[in-house]
C-alpha cells in the first residue's frame, strides 16, 4: 500500500512539473535580480531551474551532514535489537543472570524499552534480586504504566499478596488495563475473597480474549461457585443466584456451593431444591451425597425423592448412603444398616463405614463402632478393610427388634 501511494505521488509531481515546464516554455518571461548595485537578469524559466537546483543542493548537503548520525543511530538500534533477542532467549533458557545483563542495555532504545525493561525486572525477580527488579520498574516512571502494573501484579500474586496486586492494577496511570492486566486483576479479586467482582469481569475478559482457552468453560462455574460460598448474607446470595444464567445454576459445583451456603443460612428448602433441579439436568454423585447430609426436617419428602432416584439407579453408592443417613435420622436402624452395607459393596468407601460406625455407636455397640471407624481409616488409606462384628442383640432398640425377620422372611422379635 505504501509503494502504491509513493508511485502515485511521483506521478502527480511529474504531471505538475510537465505542466509548469510547458507554461514556462510558451513565455520564458524576464527575471531581474539587483543586489548591491549589481543587476542579474535571466529568463523566468532559468530562474526557477536555478532555485530548484539550489534547493536540491541544500537537501543533499543536509543529508550528507546527517549521514554519520543516521548510521550511528542505525547501528545502535541494530545492537539494541540483538541485545533484546539474546536477552529474551537467555530468559527463556532460565539464564536469568545473562538476561539481566543484556536486557537493561536494550532498554536504552525508546522503541524497545517497554519489553526490555519489563523482562529485565522479571529476570531480576527470578534470580532473587528484588532491589534490582524494583529499580528497573521504577525506571519506567510515567512511561508504559500498564506494563509496569502488570509486572508488579505478577510479582505480588507470586508472593500471595493479592491486595498489593490490586493496588498496582487500580492505579489511575495504568488505565485502561491491557488484557493481561485485566486477567491478573480477576485473579487478584478471587484470591482476596471478592469472587463476585471477578465473575463480573468475565464479559470484558471474553471481549478482549484474555481468558485462557483451557479454562474458558470451567472458569465461570468455578468463580460463580466461589462467589456463592463467599456471600455474606441472604440478600447477597439471593442476588448472585438470580443473576446466574439458568445453565450455570445446574452445574454440579455451582449447585453444591449454593446449597451449602443456603443451608448454612437456614434456607434448607432452597438448598434441597437447587440440588434436585441440578440432578434432573445431569447426574452427579457428589451432589447426591450432599443431598443426604442436608439438615432438613422434610425427611419424608426427601426419602420419597431418594426412592424415585433409586428405582433408576439402584447401585448408586451416593444414593444408598444418602438413604441410609435419612433412615438413621428417622431411627430406622436396620434399614439404614442394610443400605450402608449395599453402599459399601457399591464402593461408597470411608463415608459409609463412618456412618455405619455412627449407627453402632448410637446403639451402644461400641466394639462394632470401633471396627467400623477403623475400616473407614483403612478405606481412606487404601488398605484392606475388616469385616465388622455382628450387632449385639441387646443393643437394638425395640423398634429395631420388631423389624427383624427370620430366614424365611417372617417378621418376629429378636431373642
Amino acid at each position: 500500500m505504501n509503494l502504491f501511494r509513493n508511485v502515485l505521488l511521483w506521478l502527480l509531481l511529474a504531471v505538475l512539473g510537465a505542466v509548469l515546464v510547458q507554461f514556462l516554455l510558451q513565455d520564458p518571461g524576464y527575471l531581474l535580480v539587483r543586489y548591491r548595485g549589481t543587476d542579474y537578469s535571466t529568463t523566468l524559466a532559468v530562474g526557477v531551474g536555478l532555485l530548484l537546483a539550489g534547493l536540491f543542493a541544500l537537501a543533499l548537503l543536509w543529508t550528507l551532514l546527517r549521514l554519520p548520525f543516521r548510521l550511528w543511530n542505525r547501528r545502535r538500534r541494530r545492537r539494541a535489537r540483538a541485545q533484546l533477542v539474546d536477552g529474551l532467549a537467555a530468559y527463556e533458557r532460565g539464564d536469568y543472570l545473562r538476561a539481566g545483563q543484556l536486557l537493561p542495555q536494550a532498554a536504552n532504545d525508546p522503541a524497545l524499552e517497554a519489553v526490555a525493561r519489563a523482562q529485565a525486572a522479571r529476570a531480576a525477580f527470578e534470580r532473587g534480586d528484588d532491589a534490582a527488579g524494583e529499580a528497573l520498574l521504577a525506571g519506567f516512571e510515567h512511561r508504559h504504566a500498564g506494563i509496569r502494573a502488570v509486572v508488579q501484579a505478577e510479582r505480588a500474586l507470586a508472593r500471595q499478596q493479592p491486595e498489593a496486586a490490586l493496588h498496582a492494577l487500580d492505579a489511575t496511570a495504568a488505565q485502561p488495563l491491557p488484557p493481561r492486566g485485566l486477567w491478573l486483576r480477576a485473579q487478584a479479586l478471587v484470591a482476596s475473597g471478592r469472587s463476585a467482582e471477578a465473575y463480573g469481569l468475565l464479559g470484558a475478559l471474553r471481549q478482549q480474549q484474555a481468558l485462557p482457552a483451557a479454562e474458558g468453560e470451567s472458569l465461570p462455574a468455578r468463580w460463580a461457585a466461589q462467589a456463592l460460598r463467599e456471600a455474606e448474607d441472604g440478600n447477597a446470595i439471593a442476588g448472585l443466584w438470580d443473576a446466574l444464567p439458568p445453565a450455570l445454576r445446574t452445574r454440579p459445583e455451582v449447585a453444591a456451593a449454593y446449597a451449602g451456603r443456603a443451608a448454612a443460612l437456614g434456607w434448607h428448602e432452597a438448598a434441597a431444591g437447587s440440588i434436585e433441579r441440578a440432578l434432573e439436568t445431569g447426574w452427579d454423585e457428589a451432589l447426591v451425597a450432599l443431598y443426604g447430609q442436608l439438615d432438613d426436617d422434610r425427611l419424608d419428602t426427601r426419602r420419597a425423592q431418594l426412592e424415585r432416584w433409586l428405582q433408576a439407579r439402584p447401585a448408586s453408592p451416593a444414593l444408598l448412603l444418602a438413604s441410609a443417613r435419612i433412615d438413621q435420622r428417622q431411627g430406622r436402624w436396620l434399614a439404614a444398616e442394610d443400605a450402608l452395607h449395599r453402599a459399601i459393596a457399591a464402593g461408597a468407601g470411608a463415608p459409609a463405614w463412618e456412618a455405619l460406625g455412627d449407627g453402632a455407636a448410637r446403639l451402644d455397640d461400641h466394639v462394632r463402632a470401633q471396627r467400623c471407624y477403623a475400616n473407614a481409616l483403612r478405606s481412606l488409606r487404601g488398605e484392606t478393610v475388616l469385616e465388622p462384628a455382628e450387632p449385639a442383640p441387646q443393643a437394638l432398640p425395640l423398634a429395631a427388634q420388631v423389624e427383624t425377620r427370620d430366614p424365611y422372611g417372617t417378621p418376629g422379635l429378636s431373642d
